[in-house]
């Protein structure tokens, strides 16, 4: 039955974030006193249909959610799910030559990348670069629920697609 299985992956995906969460949180990741990551701030998973997807998310694991809102700029539409303190992002490709349509094509749905909370996204990303992390945006950009991103390139982050998501108000 495919809701079993999704459940039973699901399960796998929250064990293996419970474990990323207690990683990042035992790294030391300060840096003249300001803590670099915050939080988990969500995660991204993308879909062929929001319509498709959302009875799962909504109706089965009973996730609260929070809206829809399209972003032109990177031709997707994204659904936010509350799950603790923290959110799911369903990307749905609004187009055929967006980045999500193109890791559909690629990889098939699934987990897309991993939010990383910050507070001066510009010095965050300066900090990781001078690390030897490489950036697919060196300048943040405006992402959804009005907030700045830029991510980091997978093959710098052993293989997973990572952003630095600052929402409004955090900037210090």
């Amino acid at each position: 039955m495919k809701t079993t299985e999704q459940l039973s992956n699901l399960g796998r995906i929250y064990e293996f974030f419970s474990e990323l969460l207690n990683y990042l949180t035992n790294l030391n990741f300060e840096n003249e006193g300001n803590i670099m990551i915050q939080k988990i701030d969500h995660i991204g998973i993308a879909v062929q249909s929001l319509e498709k997807a959302l009875p799962f998310y909504r109706d089965i694991l009973k996730l609260q959610l929070l809206g829809i809102e399209e972003v032109e700029s990177e031709k997707v539409k994204v659904a936010f799910l509350k799950v603790g303190e923290t959110n799911i992002e369903l990307l749905e490709p609004t187009a055929v030559d967006s980045p999500i349509a193109k890791f559909i094509e690629k990889r098939g749905e699934g987990i897309h990348h991993i939010a990383l909370g910050v507070e001066s996204i510009d010095q965050r990303i300066k900090e990781i670069k001078e690390k030897g992390i490489r950036m697919i945006q060196d300048v943040p950009k405006a992402g959804a629920h009005e907030s700045m991103v830029a991510f980091m390139h997978p093959k710098s982050t052993v293989g997973v697609l990572y952003e630095f998501c600052e929402k409004k108000g955090m900037k210090k």
